[in-house]
């Protein structure tokens, strides 16, 4: 199966600690650690872990950071297809608690694709499933030619503007910044899900139907939650790309979360394809 992710990268320094500090706090770091993530990094390599390949159109600092980023996630299996943009990477930091939850400050603008910029786009015509996060209106009609089309609640307004049919919408019940309510976009997608973490979640169809999914336990102790809810949406991605009945689809995506909140760092403990 072709599938791949049209997003951001953002380069990780996290830090494991106690407790995130309070206000006017310090608190102490006991182990640091340096990655390439975001929800579109994080989404294609769970991708290539399930398909085998899975291809990446994203953009990238031309700098130190961006080219560390590129290299790592070619390293993970991942097919780069990346546009290098004047000035920086985008970061962000994250403090990982002793419960394993995570708290992110982000560093620096979104970054991603345009459909202006010189990727091979005529290419997403021949893949089963795309996961869009992020890029411009251009992008998002360019990821439309594939047979599936998921995409992030997050880029809403980059979605309303492309005015392209999504076969899945990706929502959260708590983000105030991932909500999505009737008439945000018209299209209107044909599945909504909105994401409940441990309590799983509920999708409602564009003709009426309605539903939800209990949340997988995790094979082990929760360790990292970081890049949970993106697993979840690579594995959903990859579902409706199979052409699995919902049902089937959501509990590979809620396979795919608890199998990374097992797991330190979002790409140690991801699902792969013998795990299926």
């Amino acid at each position: 199966m072709r599938v791949a992710v049209v997003g951001h990268v953002e380069w990780l320094e996290l830090a494991l600690v106690e407790r995130v500090p309070a206000a006017g706090g310090i608190v102490h770091a006991d182990e640091t650690w340096e990655l390439a993530g975001g929800g579109g990094a994080v989404a294609a390599v769970q991708l290539a872990k399930l398909a085998g390949q899975a291809t990446f159109f994203t953009a990238l600092g031309d700098d130190e950071l961006g080219h560390r980023a590129h290299q790592e996630l070619e390293r993970l299996e991942v097919n780069m297809r990346a546009a290098f943009l004047p000035g920086p990477q985008r970061r962000a930091f994250v403090h990982l608690d002793g419960a394993g939850e995570r708290t992110i400050t982000v560093i620096g603008s979104r970054m991603g694709p345009s459909g202006r910029d010189p990727l091979p786009w005529p290419d997403l015509a021949g893949f089963d499933a795309v996961y869009f996060t992020a890029g411009d209106a251009a992008a998002a009609i360019a990821a439309r030619r594939a047979r599936r089309l998921v995409a992030a609640a997050r880029g809403l307004d980059v979605l309303a503007e492309a005015a392209v049919e999504l076969d899945g919408l990706v929502a959260s019940g708590s983000d105030a910044g991932e909500r999505f309510r009737g008439g945000d976009l018209d299209p209107p997608p044909r599945l909504v899900l909105r994401t409940a973490g441990a309590a799983g979640g509920s999708w409602e169809s564009v003709d009426g139907r309605s539903g939800s999914w209990r949340a997988t336990p995790p094979p082990g102790p929760v360790v990292d939650a970081y890049g949970c809810g993106d697993s979840f949406a690579a594995g959903l991605t990859y579902g409706l790309g199979a052409e699995m009945p919902l049902e089937e689809a959501l509990r590979l995506g809620a396979r795919c979360g608890a199998a990374c909140l097992a797991g330190r760092g979002p790409y140690t403990a991801q699902l792969t394809a013998p795990d299926l």
